[in-house]
């Protein structure tokens, strides 16, 4: 039974994440191994509500932040070859990346 590699990518940004995941596709293509995936995953939207007046006095108005996260899951084939270059590919800092052995 070969082993599978599970890829699971988060971030806030949306285009630095498809640019990580067209990467992984490209050395899934190069090296001629089964991929499944990109896989989009519920967005989580965090909402933070807060006051515009600091002191509390005034109108009653409210200012309301968002912060989205998107997540990916990529599913491949375990090759070595697939596993070095993976290793190789420049992440932005915006984009979390964990790698899970099955």
């Amino acid at each position: 039974m070969p082993r599978v590699v599970r890829i699971k990518l988060y971030s806030t940004s949306v285009e630095d994440l498809n640019s990580v995941c067209e990467e992984i596709k490209a050395i899934a293509k190069r090296t001629g191994i089964k991929m499944r995936g990109p896989i989009p995953l519920p967005t989580r939207r965090l909402i933070v509500t807060v006051r515009k007046a600091p002191s509390g006095q005034g109108y009653h108005t409210f200012d309301h932040w968002e912060m989205r996260i998107h997540k990916r899951i990529i599913d491949m084939d375990a090759d070595e070859r697939a596993m070095r270059q993976l290793m190789r590919i420049r992440v932005p800092r915006s984009v979390r990346v964990e790698i899970e052995i099955k």
